[in-house]
């Protein structure tokens, strides 16, 4: 019998990438699991997967309040209660400050930071009630700011500073607070960012080939949680990053630069 046997488990986001990896390893570890997405086609197409086993899924917007309260809803009514909640559900962006448009930024923030508001607000009584866990699934973009990402960036800063305020807290109520830092992960995330105009850009700069798989980082994820960690930075790449731009800041300004702007264009 593993920790998860019979763990209510929600997960936003779940029907692809780093979110299904979730799917798959809390179902194979004996949780029951609940998981939302916009693609209800994605959706039932995991749920055939699994038929026959504990999985509820539902059709939502996570920038939607009303969508987050009817999902929570729906997973208590069906499993009783809620014992970890994961927000994965997420959304990036390409372009530049000058040329970026503001919906596009409220569009990131919307997804990104308010739907992992919503839904924890939500779930955190049942979560509290059961000194159970919240996961808000962020990145080293809300440790040190990535240009062409300034959205992003900000989401994520939003996301580390309000889980971080939540954690304290509830620092004495057996409740575990934790944030999580994928490296460049295989998922879809990169083909879908925003540009600009707030549409899909369909390609991505990055070699998917040489990007961490989405199962190794629910792997992590999962360890995380069952070891209560408060944040997990899970590369070297990663770490390096945050150490540096908190220690020799000027330094990491130029060294990100170079990262992301090849021949003066960025990447």
């Amino acid at each position: 019998m593993s920790y998860f046997t019979n763990k209510v488990v929600v997960i936003t986001g779940g029907s692809e990438g780093i979110g299904k990896a979730l799917v798959d390893i809390f179902l194979q570890m004996g949780a029951k699991v609940a998981t939302c997405g916009r693609n209800f086609d994605k959706l039932y197409q995991l749920q055939s997967v699994y038929s026959g086993k504990p999985l509820l899924i539902h059709t939502a917007d996570v920038s939607k309040e009303q969508d987050c309260h009817q999902f929570i809803e729906m997973v208590v009514k069906s499993f009783g209660t809620i014992d970890i909640l994961i927000n994965n559900a997420g959304v990036s962006m390409r372009a530049l400050v000058s040329d970026v448009e503001l919906d596009t930024l409220r569009k990131v923030m919307d997804i990104n930071f308010w739907g992992t508001v919503y839904c924890t607000k939500f779930a955190l009584p049942y979560i509290t009630q059961n000194k159970g866990t919240v996961v808000g699934v962020s990145s080293i973009a809300g440790y040190r700011g990535l240009p062409g990402r300034s959205g992003y960036s900000a989401s994520k800063y939003a996301v580390n500073g309000w889980l971080e305020a939540l954690r304290t807290e509830l620092l004495h109520s057996g409740t575990n607070i934790m944030w999580v830092c994928p490296g460049y992960t295989k998922s879809n995330i990169r083909n879908v960012a925003l540009n600009k105009h707030g549409k899909s850009q369909m390609d991505t700069p990055m070699r998917e080939a040489d990007l961490m798989s989405a199962e190794d980082c629910a792997a992590h994820i999962v360890k995380g949680i069952e070891k209560r960690k408060r944040s997990l930075i899970m590369t070297f790449t990663g770490k390096r990053t945050v150490f540096m731009n908190k220690f020799w800041p000027s330094l990491t300004d130029r060294l990100v630069h170079k990262f992301f702007f090849k021949n003066g264009e960025l990447v």
